[in-house]
């Protein structure tokens, strides 16, 4: 590795594409060429250097994000490679949130799929720069003019092409760079050479707006250096063209990520301002959490404030993780990434330090469906319940449920790729053999209409907690909106606390066992008194508060909705509409290109879930379909789901009361 004090400046760069784009392919090329690996590997093999895990070895399919780095003129780039399947959504965006540059890879043949306009509105939300790279310009059925089309309506019109292709399919043989001042090549395609990307730049810098409109000439570099102004503000997007499985491209990306992505900002000398963006456990080592610092510094035996959780901890290493390699640091600073070891207590999203440096965390990935997981004897259960949990350290949406009275285990799944990998990890990596039950869908609900929730609880003595909740729906995707209108000398402000503490968690469970979201709760009166409440009092008048007003305004059953794009051989037309109209589907009106039969529209996960099945069947494997989450929806009033309440129902006050003091007495 190069000497680090050669090292001129840093990149931190998140590696993001659809399935399939070559997102893998890329940083094997990107480390090969830079010389941090001796041979390329092959995600078909299993070799690359960035699929660690047997299971991604075994299915060539990227599950974890994966931290590498290479040196390229003198400047260390931190890679993260991220899962391109929809079911490792999580992964992505955890990857995000630290970036401070991304390449989105676009495939030339399938184009703008759905998960990359998903990535690309993340992207675009947390103002992160990026370099879009179109692959795969030698397999057949190339398209590069349609897909520049598509990225100028469906991500952006400020993508620059800033390389044009020499050649396609079979004959695509090199990347032509536009900024310099030959005249374009004979053949060139529209929207791939110099012309456009001043006119695109054009929109954002008057200076060159005025050349452009008076036909004054200018200058290549002078568009060049407009570019990377706009590219590392994220206004304008530097578009490459390359063939990663035959190495065209890969070293243009490499002078474009130091051209056009900014470098990370952060004082080694400032007080520590870190965030966790993953855990994974190693055999030796036990618990390591991948950190980016935004500020300050972390050095071998450092205690270090998780300021999530209010607790400290001690350093014991600091490692670079180079894939399945991994190397000492003793010390990591602002703008760098690393795994940390020691912080035993440590979760993902954890802030280390002060807060106010760490940027947002995206919200894309949301798991629709749930299962239970049986173990393949009663004995093996604690062994699983100590698996799962880990599993769920290290990816925190899998929400493990441990139901001790009726010895059931229960995680939410993204989809039916995401279960076969679990199976197999809990094989590999624990030697349990599991059995998942069929998964189920998410429902959730919302109140129906405005109404109040009253309790007094002040018997049996001693205990005095009163509370009164206005209950209404709120709009679509806004989850739960809590506030309080009650003043402090008629409620204490410690009471008070207790109460927003403990709505969220009676809103776990409606009145058909689903969580209730979508909804706003306010406190309109409470009292205490002063001889007779215990703190706790509230955490029992709470849950049955809010269930006393949720019968009162009744809910609505909300389903979990996706949004789709098929795209089949055009004969097969025809069937897709019908099915769709069996699923419950709306749609826009159907198009056909190259004999392609292409249709958007939204489908409810309860009546697609075997959907992309059918549709290869039917179709010979020559169907496609895409899908992103699309929010949740009122089910049709024939459509019943209802889930097994869990625990005692609030709405049965005396037996409530007594099963819950009979918890608060152990």
């Amino acid at each position: 590795m190069t000497d680090e004090k050669r090292i001129a400046s840093r990149r931190n760069v998140g590696i993001f594409a659809h399935v399939d784009a070559g997102k893998t392919t890329t940083t094997e090329h990107l480390l090969y060429l830079s010389g941090r690996i001796r041979s390329l590997g092959s995600v078909d093999s299993g070799t690359a250097q960035t699929d660690s895990l047997d299971v991604e070895r075994e299915r060539g399919i990227s599950v974890r994000s994966a931290t590498t780095s290479l040196v390229w003129q003198h400047t260390w780039i931190n890679l993260v490679d991220t899962p391109g399947h929809v079911d490792f959504l999580s992964e992505v965006e955890r990857s995000l949130r630290v970036m401070d540059g991304a390449i989105l890879i676009i495939s030339a043949v399938e184009g703008v799929q759905s998960q990359t306009e998903m990535i690309w509105h993340a992207l675009q939300s947390l103002k992160i720069p990026t370099l879009l790279y179109m692959n795969k310009l030698d397999r057949v059925g190339a398209d590069p003019e349609r897909v520049l089309q598509e990225i100028h309506k469906q991500l952006t019109g400020m993508a620059v092409p800033i390389y044009a292709p020499l050649g396609i399919e079979d004959t695509f043989r090199a990347a032509r760079n536009v900024l310099d001042d030959a005249p374009p090549a004979a053949g060139a395609l529209p929207g791939f050479d110099l012309a456009a990307a001043v006119e695109k730049l054009s929109e954002l810098d008057e200076p060159l707006l005025t050349s452009y409109i008076e036909g004054a000439p200018i200058a290549a570099h002078d568009v060049k250096a407009a570019l990377q102004r706009y590219a590392r503000q994220g206004e304008a997007f530097p578009l490459l063209v390359g063939a990663s499985s035959k190495a065209i491209g890969i070293e243009e990306l490499l002078a474009a990520i130091l051209d056009y992505l900014p470098e990370p900002r952060g004082d080694a000398e400032q007080p520590l301002s870190a965030v966790v963006f993953k855990v994974e456990r190693d055999k030796t080592m036990g618990r390591m959490a991948y950190v980016r610092l935004y500020e300050g510094t972390i050095r071998n035996r450092d205690t270090v404030v998780n300021a999530t959780q209010g607790v400290e901890e001690k350093v014991t290493q600091i490692r670079r993780i180079d894939g399945r390699k991994a190397e000492d640091l003793g010390v990591v600073a602002a703008g760098d990434i690393a795994a940390v070891c020691g912080l035993t207590q440590v979760r993902i999203g954890d802030v280390l330090g002060r807060p106010d440096s760490v940027p947002p965390a995206p919200r894309m990935a949301v798991p629709l469906l749930t299962v239970q997981v049986h173990a393949e004897s009663d004995a093996q259960y604690p062994a699983l319940v100590a698996a799962l949990q880990e599993l769920t350290d290290e990816d925190p949406l899998l929400d493990l449920q441990w139901l001790q009275d009726e010895r059931e285990l229960h995680v939410k799944v993204m989809g039916a790729i995401q279960l076969e990998i679990l199976t197999s990890l809990l094989s590999s990596r624990f030697g349990l053999a599991v059995r998942f039950d069929q998964p189920s869908v998410i429902y959730k609900e919302t109140p129906s209409q405005v109404g109040e929730g009253f309790i007094a609880y002040t018997m049996p003595k001693p205990c005095w907690a009163i509370l009164r909740f206005r209950i209404e729906p709120g709009s679509p995707g806004s989850g739960l909106v809590y506030e309080s209108q009650v003043r402090g000398e008629q409620l204490l402000v410690q009471y008070q606390n207790e109460v927003a503490r403990r709505v969220p968690e009676a809103l776990l469970q409606g009145l058909l066992g689903w969580e209730v979201t979508d909804v706003k709760v306010t406190l309109v009166e409470g009292e205490h008194h002063v001889w007779h409440t215990h703190p706790l009092d509230f955490a029992v008048a709470t849950p049955m508060g809010i269930m006393q007003g949720l019968a009162q305004t009744g809910t609505t059953l909300l389903e979990p909705m996706l949004q789709v794009r098929i795209t089949v051989p055009e004969e097969f037309g025809g069937k897709v509409l019908s099915d769709l109209v069996q699923m419950r589907a709306s749609f826009d009106a159907p198009s056909i290109a190259g004999g392609r039969f292409v249709l958007e529209g939204r489908l409810p996960v309860a009546t697609s879930l075997e959907y992309p099945v059918k549709l290869s069947a039917m179709s010979g494997g020559r169907g496609v379909i895409t899908s992103s989450f699309a929010g949740y929806q009122p089910s049709p009033p024939d459509v019943h789901a209802e889930r097994k309440r869990r625990g005692v129902n609030p709405l049965d006050q005396s037996k409530y009361i007594l099963a819950v003091r009979k918890a608060l007495s152990n």
